[in-house]
């Protein structure tokens, strides 16, 4: 028997032991527990972004394998020759098989309101990294106040708007305001200009506050093709973002420049001509810009084909000459007669 009692007296230490090391755990969990909140964690990112070295491979000349489009080019060309106190510059690329046309592509011109698709993926792109929140709340200050297009200009300093409601208003209507709280959020000028150096955006810099008319801040045909295409092509952006970017680029309200030329060069004319081009199986995200002394436009346009291009046209004349809104639509016309049209 003594046997017996001895292992049924290990068997109750054995408990006992149990119990009282169970209790003694939940005692200290909650000091356990705040223990580690004590310990520093990593810092989340600053605002704004500091300047960043160029990253290669991110130009079109990888894209533009399928040749150039030569009498579309030559075409413009003379398009161009034929108003002489003008100055015009063009860049088409066929995405699917790499098709281009150009003319004084890389020539930096006024952007105007143009310059804003650039800012759109640059903000995108901090959305897409984690360093900007979409509905985070960006507050007017006055130095941000934008005349011109827009309607955050009218409401009192301090209000505060969602980031998401900036980018999607600096697009619809060419919000000079919402530009600005953009610019400011991505941290001001310089780093924005770094930023756009390390996309290979080398024309593109933004030297002043919206609006800019005097036409110091600058972009080029091929620059503004580039943020299109370095979208769609999947180079930039991941596909939360790559949606948000085409659905806010499709919220824009002017389509009487590339998306009324692309419809003329069909022989076609309407009051919409965003929806006269659905008809023909034809579809347009564009961005224009108008300061007066410069017209520019830019778009991803989906063609019949299934086959996707991006299109940025640019002119520089004389103060709300008509010619030059009327240049850029005989040149995207040209662009819908070749790869749409039977020439």
């Amino acid at each position: 028997m003594a046997p017996l009692r001895l292992v049924l007296r290990l068997l109750v230490m054995g408990v006992g032991i149990g119990l009282i090391t169970g209790t003694s755990l939940r005692l200290l969990a909650p000091r356990l527990a705040l223990g580690a909140a004590s310990q520093p964690r990593p810092q989340e990112p600053a605002p704004g972004f500091g300047p960043a070295k160029p990253q290669a491979g991110l130009g079109l000349g990888r894209f533009e394998t399928g040749g150039r489009i030569a009498a579309l080019s030559q075409q413009w060309q003379r398009l161009a020759a034929a108003q002489q106190d003008l100055t015009a510059s063009g860049f088409l690329l066929v995405l699917d098989d790499g098709r281009f046309a150009h003319l004084q592509s890389e020539l930096p011109l006024p952007a105007a309101s143009s310059i804003k698709t650039p800012i759109l993926l640059v903000a995108l792109e901090a959305f897409d990294g984690g360093q900007l929140r979409w509905s985070e709340p960006l507050a007017m200050t006055k130095e941000l106040i934008g005349g011109g297009a827009g309607w955050m200009a009218s409401r009192p300093v301090g209000t505060r708007f969602p980031l998401f409601e900036a980018a999607t208003e600096m697009i619809r209507v060419s919000d000079n305001t919402a530009t600005n709280l953009l610019i400011k959020r991505l941290g001001g000028k310089q780093a924005l200009n770094a930023k756009f150096t390390a996309l290979g955006l080398g024309a593109t810099v933004v030297n002043n506050w919206l609006p800019d008319l005097n036409g110091t801040n600058t972009t080029s045909a091929k620059d503004l093709a580039r943020s299109i295409a370095l979208v769609d092509t999947g180079d930039k952006l991941g596909p939360r973002a790559r949606d948000l970017f085409r659905e806010i680029l499709g919220t824009s309200r002017t389509n009487t420049l590339i998306p009324l030329g692309l419809l003329q060069g069909l022989g076609k004319d309407a009051a919409d001509p965003d929806s006269e081009l659905r008809s023909l199986g034809i579809t347009t995200y564009n961005k224009t810009g108008d300061i007066g002394i410069a017209y520019a436009d830019a778009a991803l346009v989906q063609l019949p084909t299934g086959q996707r291009a991006v299109l940025a046209l640019m002119v520089k004349g004389p103060f709300n000459d008509p010619r030059q809104a009327d240049l850029i639509r005989a040149m995207a016309a040209e662009v819908a007669k070749t790869l749409v049209g039977r020439r």
